[in-house]
């Protein structure tokens, strides 16, 4: 894939004009007042018939389960063209969405590719049944919650959450930080260490269970003050003698005799939402540019427009590079997965850590053409260099992405 299709391109357009009139208006409220984004992303959703469609194929899927059916990705969804097109429908809302606000995306994928890809991926058809048609709608509002205030990026090793059994039910305690959708989450996946004895804390069995708000001893945080992403609420998430059946275990009684508990699927998780960042980069991208080229025609300076001057024309060409490369790594992600494939860990981690620093810089490069009306928050700049910011830290910092690259290559 070398550019968007027509089809491609009238969905753009479309989604654009849904932007224009649903989410700009509605920018200042989303990024400083208290307007929570999940209606607006609903509208989003039944507008284009996204809602339905979720809700076809997963019914499909279900099906397919009872009929005791292996549903295979690369046979499903129709021709390569289809799937290309289905994948194109998936990533053009978060380019566009990211043009204006960043954290609407994160919330609306936290929700629906997060939380309802864990419990497809890992869930008993009950537990899919249960749960996952009303977080892949938007009629629910999902968190998937791993993070603690100890563990940082040693998100296994340093957590310290717990699962206790007690015959067939399960005792859960611990706390979590910096969950996404965590203050308004009406399904929430609750990742933590089973308590066994005689094993090392490091090396206990990671299971996921699924918890519904307003469950006697969890507690759902109010949203926290943070540099950007304001359109995403944050918080904290604290269990206290949460007691659970074994319904509520991802997999049920066979997550306990499987190998390595749920550390393979918390990392296929990571490696979807690492996926997902060249396309919010992009859209950053995108916006950068084209604010900055408009700014650079009509500031003057010196009696010439800004444009003209080498520097300023150095810093443009630098973010037209920068965008060309994330559509290409987007194109791919469409290609890949118009041939039933998806990237390798290391290789979405090298797209996460190249898409991440290319936003910050493009977006930084931005409010220094903007100069002292860059910093400030009337103009648009200044909120996508703080929400850029973000993509370098969540899903795995630089350095762990780093790690990750560098750890594949050297094993082959």
């Amino acid at each position: 894939m070398h550019e968007w299709s027509e089809s491609q391109q009238m969905i753009r357009d479309a989604v654009r004009r849904f932007i224009d009139d649903e989410v700009a208006p509605q920018v200042e409220e989303l990024e400083h007042g208290d307007l929570p984004p999940y209606d607006i992303l609903r509208k989003l959703y039944s507008t284009f018939g996204m809602d339905e469609m979720a809700r076809a194929r997963f019914r499909k899927q279900i099906e397919a389960e009872k009929r005791g059916e292996e549903t295979k990705k690369k046979s499903s969804g129709g021709d390569p063209e289809s799937r290309a097109d289905q994948a194109a429908a998936t990533l053009i809302p978060i380019i566009e969405l990211c043009r204006y606000c960043p954290g609407m995306v994160t919330a609306m994928g936290v929700s629906v590719g997060l939380t309802a890809g864990a419990i497809l991926s890992k869930g008993t058809t009950e537990q899919k049944e249960r749960w996952a048609e009303k977080l892949l709608t938007l009629e629910h509002v999902g968190a998937w919650a791993i993070t603690e205030p100890g563990s940082g990026s040693d998100a296994f090793g340093g957590m310290r959450s717990s699962a206790r059994r007690e015959g067939d039910e399960f005792v859960l305690n611990g706390s979590k930080t910096f969950i996404t959708n965590g203050p308004h989450a009406d399904t929430t996946v609750f990742i933590c260490k089973l308590e066994e004895e005689g094993v090392d804390l490091r090396d206990r069995k990671i299971l996921n269970f699924v918890l519904d708000r307003g469950m006697p001893g969890f507690e759902q945080s109010g949203a926290l003050r943070k540099m950007g992403l304001h359109s995403s609420p944050t918080g904290e998430l604290f269990l206290s003698d949460v007691r659970v059946g074994m319904d509520r275990l991802l997999g049920g009684e066979a997550a306990l005799s499987r190998a390595g508990g749920g550390r393979e699927s918390a990392k296929g998780t990571f490696q979807t939402e690492r996926s997902g960042v060249a396309a919010m980069a992009l859209g950053i991208v995108d916006r950068c540019l084209e604010l900055s080229l408009k700014y650079a025609r009509e500031r003057v300076q010196f009696e010439r427009p800004i444009g003209e001057y080498q520097l300023i024309q150095d810093k443009l060409a630098r973010m037209e590079v920068a965008r060309m490369n994330l559509q290409n790594l987007v194109f791919r992600t469409i290609e890949l997965s118009a041939h039933g494939k998806t990237m390798t860990f290391a290789e979405a981690s090298a797209m996460k850590l190249y898409s991440a620093r290319a936003a910050v810089e493009v977006a930084m490069e931005a409010v220094q053409i903007y100069g002292g009306n860059g910093y400030m928050s009337e103009y648009v700049v200044e909120q996508l260099a703080r929400d850029a910011k973000v993509l370098q830290i969540y899903a795995g910092t630089d350095e762990i992405q780093i790690r990750a690259i560098a750890k594949d290559l050297l094993a082959a």
